[in-house]
Formats: C-alpha cells, structure tokens, sequence
C-alpha cells in the first residue's frame, strides 16, 4: 500500500524529520501537534490556549487529509502537569462527539519548545 504525505500550511510546518501526517489506505496517522501558531511558528502563551491551538492544527492537518477530528479513533494527549487534564477534556468536548475517540492522556517531564500540551491522533476514513 503507498503512502501518501499530508502537508499543509494551515498547521505548523513540521520542526524535524517527520511529516504533519502519512495516509496508508483508509489509516491517517497525525503526528503530535503543539501550540505551536501556524503563522508565527510561535508557541502561544498559556495552557488553555495551547490546548486549543493544538485541536485547531490536528483539525488543519485533518482537513488536509480530507478528514475531520469525527473520524479519529485515537487520540494520544502528553501534559507536562496532569493538573491541565480537565482543561484537556472540556476543549475536547468541542471538537469530538459522541462517540468519542480512544484516548490516553499521559504525563511527561517536558514537550519540545517547553510546550505544556502535544496531542496526536489516528483517523480511519469510510
């Protein structure tokens, strides 16, 4: 099965040796997104917005699947401080519905330019 890149400019460029996103067949595999602004290449301040701007670029790298976060299966959330876990769950109530993704939100020491939030996914499309 051929894989196919997804890039777009609406999400930051990828900051190393990955891609925003590879489709094999009906699988995308979204690589972890950061708060990073997709204009700026800046990290936004504060958690509640890093938390949001990274669903708003798993959302971008999505779209340019021709997808959307509803065909997310599995989503992967790294916290640099689970005290942030809640605010995690009420940005994600809105970008997710019923029925909801898997999901595993875990605690790490740091995240690249000292992010406090990184979240991946994984979309089946059909």
């Amino acid at each position: 099965m051929a894989r196919q890149i997804i890039r777009t400019a609406e999400a930051p460029a990828a900051i190393g040796t990955y891609s925003q996103a590879v489709r094999v067949g009906d699988t995308v595999y979204l690589s972890g997104q950061i708060g990073l602004d997709p204009a700026t290449m800046q990290l936004v301040e504060g958690i509640e917005a890093q938390i949001v701007r990274v669903f708003e670029n798993l959302k971008a790298v999505a779209a340019a699947a021709g997808a959307s976060l509803d065909d997310a299966v599995k989503v992967n959330v790294y916290l640099t401080d689970l005290a942030h876990f809640a605010k995690v769950n009420e940005t994600m109530a809105k970008y997710f519905k019923e029925p909801y993704p898997a999901r595993a939100a875990v605690g790490v020491k740091e995240l690249p330019r000292g992010a406090l939030v990184e979240a991946d996914a994984i979309l089946v499309l059909g």
